[in-house]
């Protein structure tokens, strides 16, 4: 089960963190991956590193933030790929203030890359999607938009759109063979979480709140991604999955 071989998988933000893992995952189940991020030569040692495991790679350096760029680059890259059969949308960022110091530009900012850029470029990927009759397109959501918490008014509020847009996208893609769903970390060790996991106080509140009693690794996201991206989750769309140690599900 969950053999993704032939099929072509894109990865935004795949450089590093959760966006390598999966694409790491996706290739080991056979798929060709094309991965992105906007620093060239660190996309350049991750392609390096995946094909030394046998996975089929293809690096596509682009900024999620500049639309036009991104679209250019995966039109580009479907020369030779031929199409793209799974797409996750992985790439995103991140402005820590409380709400009444937080400025507009940067809740533009965060809202601009983390909702509106994954719509666009996301649209534009289901449109090759469904001229093929088939496709599986996951978000990055997160806990964030189930739980509120102090001083990420933008992310929140971004992610709980994408929430949103992926049940959306579901009633409007389904017939044209596409499933659209949401994984949604919970706190994960990537660079996004450095400066909490480099505080010993949040980490011991971290521990004491989630059931498992650690922080979340990448790699515990991908086998949900695999599970999302196959064939055999045709009939699962529309939905977020929590991946969160039991967070978001207790008290």
């Amino acid at each position: 089960m969950f053999d993704l071989s032939g099929q072509v998988a894109l990865i935004t933000g795949s450089s590093r963190g959760i966006g390598y893992a999966a694409a790491r995952a996706l290739g080991g189940q056979g798929a060709v991956v094309v991965i992105n991020g906007r620093d060239p030569a660190a996309l350049a040692q991750a392609a390096t590193e995946l094909r030394g495991e046998g996975i089929t790679v293809h690096a596509l350096p682009f900024d999620m933030s500049d639309i036009d760029q991104a679209v250019k680059a995966i039109d580009e890259v479907l020369k030779t790929v031929g199409r793209i059969d799974i797409f996750f949308a992985n790439a995103g960022i991140q402005h820590r203030e409380l709400l009444l110091s937080f400025p507009l530009r940067e809740f533009e900012r965060v809202i601009f890359a983390n909702l509106t850029s994954q719509w666009a470029l996301g649209r534009h990927i289901a449109q090759g999607m469904a001229s093929h009759g088939y496709g599986r397109i996951v978000f990055t959501g997160s806990v964030t938009a189930l739980l509120g918490r102090q001083g990420v008014t933008a992310y929140t509020a971004a992610k709980a759109a994408l929430h949103g847009l992926v049940r959306q996208w579901a009633a409007e893609l389904s017939e044209s063979g596409i499933t659209v769903n949401a994984i949604a970390p919970g706190y994960i060790k990537t660079e996004l979480t450095k400066n909490l996991w480099d505080d010993a106080k949040f980490t011991a509140w971290l521990q004491d709140r989630v059931p498992q009693k650690r922080w979340g690794v990448p790699d515990d996201l991908a086998s949900a991604l695999v599970f999302m991206a196959a064939r055999e989750s045709g009939f699962v769309t529309g939905q977020i999955l929590a991946v969160d140690g039991g967070m978001s599900s207790t008290m």
